[in-house]
């Protein structure tokens, strides 16, 4: 899995962030291993958690149907599909799982942890060179949600399922054996959204409240 929008946060000392602010992003890329890169430093607004505070994640996953393979200078970032795909079908199939659900079906369940996310875009998109680009966008992801998104697309696409299917797994709440989940090295974290900065400490106690979908029964 890659990132190119990754956000975080770090506490540090007063002193030591203006001494060392204008030198910092040089010294980073000296020390940290090449594949990975700081591109800016700010102090973050009061109440901020690079996690918590977000409202928004944005991935890509990209996918090529080309009967020859991926382009080898693109290998470590699409995958290869070896069947032809209907974008059409797939994006017909996306409409039922836009907007709050319990994704239990497509997400490795975790201890203690809600599978209830909203899923505010999942479309997809062919680009001049092919290459299929799948944007999924939500206010948050369990664990291996995106690849089992793309895997069940995937299988409409190719024809393997129909285009009522991936609803279908998602009504009936458990992980279905058939859902494939796809090869990491074809997604990417594009970008992370905030709320203005007089909304950031809301955000991030709101965020750390278990969810429960309307009429469920749940607190919060």
């Amino acid at each position: 899995v890659h990132a190119r929008g990754q956000v975080a946060h770090v506490d540090l000392p007063v002193e030591l962030w203006e001494e060392h602010r204008e030198k910092l992003l040089r010294r980073l890329a000296g020390r940290l291993s090449h594949d990975v890169r700081i591109w800016s430093v700010a102090e973050a607004p009061e109440g901020f958690n690079a996690r918590f505070s977000a409202i928004w994640r944005r991935y890509a996953y990209r996918v090529t149907d080309n009967p020859g393979g991926v382009d080898p200078l693109l290998r470590g970032h699409v995958l290869w599909h070896d069947w032809a795909l209907d974008m059409d079908a797939m994006n017909e199939a996306a409409t039922a799982l836009v907007g709050e659900h319990d994704f239990a079906a497509y997400c490795k369940k975790r201890e203690g942890a809600t599978t209830i996310r909203t899923l505010q875009e999942l479309r997809w998109e062919r680009r001049p060179d092919g290459i299929l680009e799948a944007t999924v966008k939500a206010d948050a992801f369990c664990h291996n949600m995106v690849r089992s998104l793309v895997g069940a697309l995937l299988f409409v696409g190719d024809g393997h399922r129909p285009v009522e299917w991936p609803g279908k797994v998602l009504a009936a709440g458990v992980r279905d054996s058939a859902v494939h989940v796809v090869r990491p090295h074809g997604l990417t974290l594009e970008e992370v959204g905030y709320p203005a900065d007089d909304q950031l400490a809301a955000r991030n106690k709101e965020a750390r409240n278990k969810r429960s979908l309307p009429g469920s029964g749940g607190c919060c």
